[in-house]
């Protein structure tokens, strides 16, 4: 490979992370702000990071030629790795994500006993052929319990989802459940949940639902969620 390829190559790898980065911005606008099918701004994002992953291998092709007798270039093929990782990287982590998660999108600390949805768009049950993935793939997936009154558990929870901007549904104290919506931090992808405080004989119990209103896999986002959630609200219940 000629030594004076180095240049070319960083430039090439510059064109592809600006255009993979283009790509993902325009994808995201598109869902967000222009009412695209999800299915399309996933299809635009994936090329994003086809062409985030072309431009990290042009980068690495001119890091080696370089390297052999270091002759220009460098600057420009450090430039194109640095715009090209990031959304190499994204739809990396997308892809993993992808094959080592369980192909579903709704999750429930109570597979038994699931709370349900009675606000949402599409109310409707836990569905029982979830359990069996759900407990292989997520085996610390259980209900919080509280050393509290359940009034107290309740408001608790309630400010938490509050205090992370949830759009909330429905949070009546009588029905001992909250349900809000979730979005997404990149595409805004809407995610139900419902919470539901049970009064103990030591305190209150917590269970969480968590689904996603698009596609049929997650990701791990719904078990993510509630592992946060609950984490949280454990540290700022009262005591």
């Amino acid at each position: 490979m000629p030594d004076t390829l180095a240049r070319p190559l960083g430039f090439l790898s510059i064109l592809l992370g600006v255009a993979s980065i283009a790509l993902l911005a325009v994808s995201v606008w598109g869902f967000r702000a222009g009412g695209w099918p999800w299915p399309q701004a996933y299809d635009l994002a994936g090329w994003g990071a086809w062409a985030a992953g072309a431009g990290v291998i042009a980068a690495l092709a001119g890091l080696v030629v370089w390297l052999r007798r270091r002759r220009g270039g460098a600057a420009m093929v450090l430039m194109g790795l640095i715009l090209s990782l990031p959304v190499a990287g994204l739809g990396a982590a997308f892809e993993i994500a992808a094959r080592t998660t369980p192909p579903i999108n709704d999750i429930s600390t109570d597979t038994a006993d699931p709370p349900v949805f009675w606000f949402t768009a599409t109310p409707s049950d836990y569905p029982a052929q979830n359990a069996g993935p759900q407990r292989a793939a997520y085996p610390d997936m259980r209900p919080l319990d509280l050393p509290v009154f359940a009034d107290e558990a309740f408001a608790a929870a309630l400010a938490l989802v509050e205090e992370r901007g949830w759009e909330v549904l429905s949070a009546d104290p009588a029905e001992s459940q909250i349900e809000a919506i979730a979005r997404s931090r990149l595409f805004g992808f809407e995610d139900e949940v419902a919470i539901r405080v049970t009064e103990t004989d030591t305190g209150a119990r917590i269970d969480m639902r968590s689904r996603s209103r698009l596609g049929q896999i997650d990701r791990g986002a719904n078990a993510r969620r509630i592992e946060a959630y609950l984490a949280d609200l454990e540290t700022r219940a009262p005591t």
